[in-house]
């Protein structure tokens, strides 16, 4: 459940906590006065696109933290597979915002937007306009379903996916055969000139490093040996080092034994008079056995060109013409033995079609079970949002084609009057009812157990009086076994909370601040009356509102 809410410096919000409670936590207060900046903050804890001008002091930055309590395994395990760890059993996501970027943490690691809202779809629901509109969309309600079906459907969604991908490689690989097969003969000259001009050339992996360094060496043979010659010189040249040395050994060798000192020395320069004479020796002989070799530079010319055009033709490394060697010689074998390969490959898409009609055939059998199933419980709860008469259905049929999700599509249908038709939900629903509908869904996908937390904003949209009564009763009992956050301007809701929460807008020092308190008794009582009769609290208000709360007491105690 979500334990609380830290927001600071957002919008029309200084710095507000709220602490909610398990059952039905109710946000009332005044148009305008900021109950959907504390929607807003959910979303942003969850990963949603920040924008600077959410800061209410723009130096200063804004934070948003909700604290999430997780008891049960089950969310636990799914946290886990996405490395999140409840901490003493909490769940922490904030986001920071500043005027040039976001950050968002969970559990103080840092986090990328995509991933909060991972672990977001797993802590809480969030029902708004949006999801009201997405009802509208019949994509959505095969979603619903598979949501409803899914203890049932378990892994099976899964396979029948991994063998639609396997059918769809398939069938291209067939169509691009059948294509090929009608230029095959060309496609194996064009196939055999290329593989005999790869293959004619007999590369030999790393050759082209090897020419490169020889080519190199053999372009620049005329620098080189200039400055071997120079080198040599300096070293046996008149009044070169060797000189220097001999006359330094010679003037060592005078006072050698009168200062240990210079004996030390001497071992020194003899050791070096050594490796001079060494050096000497090794690059005198080097230049003397090394000359240029003008066939040579030519061959290794002439195989780099033709490396190199190879390179230009098929890849960029040996090691990748050689790879393109490879398919080409295969893809000749295959249009060889074209007619077995065809063959071969219509076994396999047979044999795939097979596999995946299979597993979407299971998979719809569930649905249209589950389907039934969802009728039922949908009827129920609609007729406890006051549909009277409602004939609620899951309409399926399968497609003429194949997807990663089976063959089944599915829209929800209803009639609201009797005698009339079944007719898609999309056509014949008002605003009204369409929140109504959703709260029904909600409700019904939440007794399967799941998410925790369940957050309604505009679910009172378009009701009022019996309905709206009748919704505060489901509401109610959602709240029996979930958390629900509800925001709404209807007494009849409001009533029934196990936690009030105002939000009122005020003028502090020349600014507007919206702030947040949880109410007790009196002034639970108060917040109905307002809402009841605006501006004009009268003693029959009053009593009206003292009765409305006593009733909802006596409904939950029920």
């Amino acid at each position: 459940m979500l334990a609380s809410l830290h927001v600071k410096n957002l919008a029309l919000i200084d710095e507000e906590e709220i602490i909610f409670s398990k059952g039905l936590n109710i946000l009332s207060g005044e148009t305008g006065a900021g109950k959907s900046i504390i929607l807003g903050a959910l979303h942003l804890s969850l990963g949603d696109k920040a924008s600077k001008d959410f800061l209410r002091d723009s130096d200063s930055e804004a934070l948003v933290e909700a604290v999430y309590l997780v008891n049960d395994e089950k969310t636990k395990q799914a946290l886990r597979e996405l490395d999140v760890e409840p901490y003493d059993d909490e769940v922490i996501m904030s986001r920071k915002i500043t005027e040039s970027r976001s950050v968002g943490k969970i559990n103080g690691e840092q986090v990328p937007a995509a991933k909060m809202k991972e672990v977001g779809d797993i802590l809480l629901d969030i029902y708004g306009q949006k999801e009201h509109q997405s009802l509208l969309n019949t994509h959505k309600h095969m979603e619903f379903l598979d949501e409803f079906s899914k203890k049932e459907i378990g892994d099976l969604k899964e396979k029948v996916s991994i063998a639609y991908r396997n059918y769809k490689a398939l069938m291209q690989e067939l169509e691009d055969a059948k294509k090929s097969d009608i230029s095959k003969e060309r496609e194996i000259v064009l196939l055999d000139h290329e593989i005999n001009e790869i293959e004619s050339a007999n590369l030999k992996p790393g050759e082209d490093e090897e020419l490169e360094e020889e080519y190199r060496r053999l372009s620049n043979f005329s620098k080189t040996m200039e400055y071997f010659q120079r080198a040599h010189e300096a070293m046996t040249g008149d009044g070169g080092a060797s000189d220097a040395l001999s006359s330094a050994i010679s003037d060592l060798r005078h006072i050698e034994s009168i200062d240990e000192r210079a004996a030390e020395f001497l071992s020194m320069l003899n050791d070096a008079d050594s490796i001079i004479s060494d050096f000497n020796r090794e690059l005198s002989s080097y230049m003397s056995d090394t000359s240029f070799d003008a066939g040579r530079f030519n061959e290794v010319e002439v195989r780099l060109n033709e490396i190199n055009r190879l390179k230009d033709k098929y890849g960029q490394s040996i090691e990748i013409i050689l790879e393109e060697l490879r398919e080409r010689q295969e893809k000749k074998e295959k249009f060889e033995r074209f007619d077995e390969y065809l063959a071969e490959l219509k076994a396999k898409v047979e044999a795939a079609t097979k596999e995946l009609d299979e597993l979407s055939s299971k998979l719809s059998e569930i649905r249209h079970k589950c389907a039934k199933e969802l009728s039922a419980k949908m009827q129920a709860a609609m007729s406890d949002l006051n549909f009277l008469n409602c004939e609620f259905e899951v309409e399926l049929k399968r497609m003429d084609h194949y997807t990663d999700n089976g063959f089944d599509d599915g829209q929800f249908v209803i009639c609201t009057n009797p005698g009339e038709p079944l007719r898609p939900l999309k056509d014949i629903a008002s605003g009204g009812e369409m929140s109504r509908i959703m709260l029904a869904i909600k409700t019904v996908l939440a007794s399967g157990g799941g998410i925790d937390t369940l957050i309604f904003d505009e679910i009172d949209a378009g009701i009022s009086g019996r309905t709206a009564q009748a919704v505060s009763e489901k509401l109610a009992t959602v709240a029996a076994s979930h958390q629900v956050i509800c925001i709404t301007h209807l007494p009849q809701i409001a009533a029934m909370a196990d936690t009030h929460f105002l939000i009122e807008k005020n003028v502090e020092s020349g600014h507007t601040v919206s702030g947040i308190k949880k109410l007790y008794d009196e002034e639970v009582v108060t917040e109905l009356a307002r809402m009841l009769g605006g501006s004009a609290i009268t003693e029959a208000v009053m009593t009206n509102a003292k009765e409305m709360k006593e009733m909802a007491i006596s409904y939950k105690r029920s």
